[in-house]
């Protein structure tokens, strides 16, 4: 069975989490991915730590959690892009490359010769990937980019957290880094819509990524509140803007999330509360109207709420059709017997630790599934094998790269 993208090769000069992770994406469809590195100290978020993987016997080793969560799959190849020899084996790799990825500052891959001007001159079908904080232009283009900044100047931070009139209001990032999380995804897209171009055209081409960018577009709906009525969307908590209700309540032994998408599912919610009566108030009948009146309805959803558990409202309203569900820690989600059977979690053997935890690939094909062949790897684990297979060195010729410190 072959891969979905078994027949690219992918240079990943990314660090971090957007572009590996974009990276990661292709990899576990198939793509050779070679991840090139800092001899010594490789990808940042390698010593983003504590926690780091553990070995066998208990003690920490050189791997973070961090790094671990976006470079499955791929091969390490450790590379000092500021000396000419270093900047010649990529030029030599690029001639039977794919994809190339890179998020450096802009102007810093021109500098080192491994601009998309430089490099198409070598391989015309190739399609180059910039991920930046803000893009190769505008007056923020050479500004360091780092996701909680974006966060906030992308509008995302506006929106999240408690609103400014209750206790603990105020603005919250996502507590993940949702712009290079979002950025990656959009990368891989990007991309994959490249090769399919070059399929049919022959003609490889650049593609100008940028954390802001994708930040603002994904404020989805909360853009069109803004342009369409003029009225900056404010902070709502665990509340909808636009829909109620939708949001987190109290039970009796936890909170419970309410996420009513019509006016049906209301209905059935109030009969399963014991107050049919609310879904037939001309202030709750329809969603605009609930809207309007949140404030008054619900304190009274309140009310009914508190009165039993979690999991003896979930049992009674799934029946029902009310989408509704708890709010779960991570260790509960990877205890779930849906993500348990979804096989959300996977294993894989590690050098340095004899396994190491990852998590699957959400994506499942029917012809061509995901295929996990490699953990993450350590630090210029495959600096040989590439240079000799890729590049045509000699074992004279690596071993002189690394008495001079090129890789």
């Amino acid at each position: 069975m072959t891969d979905a993208l078994s027949h690219l090769r992918v240079l990943d000069l990314s660090r971090v989490l957007a572009g590996p992770w974009a990276s990661q994406l292709l990899a576990d469809m198939g793509a050779d991915v070679i991840k090139i590195e800092r001899p010594g100290s490789g990808d940042d978020t390698r010593g983003w730590g504590p926690p780091f993987l553990k070995d066998e016997a208990g003690n920490d080793t050189s791997e973070a959690a961090y790094y671990l969560a976006a470079n499955r799959g791929k091969k390490s190849l450790t590379l000092n892009i500021a000396k000419l020899e270093a900047q010649a084996i990529i030029r030599q790799l690029v001639k039977g490359s794919d994809i190339f990825i890179e998020n450096y500052k802009v102007g810093d891959m021109a500098r080192y010769g491994l601009s998309y001007e430089a490099l198409k001159q070598i391989n015309p079908g190739l399609v180059y990937c910039s991920i930046t904080g803000f893009g190769q232009t505008g007056p923020m283009a050479d500004v360091a980019g780092y996701d909680f900044i974006v966060q906030g100047l992308g509008g995302l931070m506006s929106i999240t957290g408690e609103r400014d009139d209750l206790p603990g209001g105020g603005p919250q990032k996502v507590g993940i880094a949702a712009a290079d999380i979002m950025t990656g995804l959009y990368s891989t897209i990007a991309i994959l819509a490249a090769i399919e171009h070059r399929r049919i055209t022959g003609e490889g081409q650049y593609i100008d990524m940028a954390l802001l960018d994708v930040q603002v577009a994904a404020m989805a709906n909360m853009n069109l509140n803004y342009l369409c009525s003029g009225k900056v969307p404010s902070r709502q908590g665990n509340a909808h803007a636009n829909i109620v209700p939708y949001q987190v309540f109290d039970a009796a032994d936890g909170e419970i999330i309410i996420a009513v998408g019509n006016d049906t599912q209301f209905a059935r919610l109030c009969t399963v509360l014991g107050c049919p009566e609310y879904a037939s108030d001309e202030r709750y009948i329809k969603n605009a109207n609930r809207v309007r009146y949140r404030d008054a309805l619900l304190p009274l959803l309140q009310a009914r709420l508190i009165t039993r558990s979690v999991e003896d409202w979930v049992r009674l309203l799934e029946p029902e059709g009310v989408p509704c569900g708890p709010v779960n820690s991570i260790a509960q989600t990877f205890a779930n017997p849906q993500v348990v059977h979804r096989e959300m979690r996977i294993d894989l053997p590690h050098p340095l630790s004899g396994s190491v935890p990852s998590v699957a690939n959400p994506i499942k094909f029917s012809g061509t599934p995901i295929q996990y062949r490699n953990a993450p790897p350590t630090l210029g684990q495959h600096s040989h094998e590439i240079l000799q297979q890729y590049a045509g060195l000699s074992d004279g010729e690596i071993e002189a790269l690394k008495t001079k410190q090129i890789i």
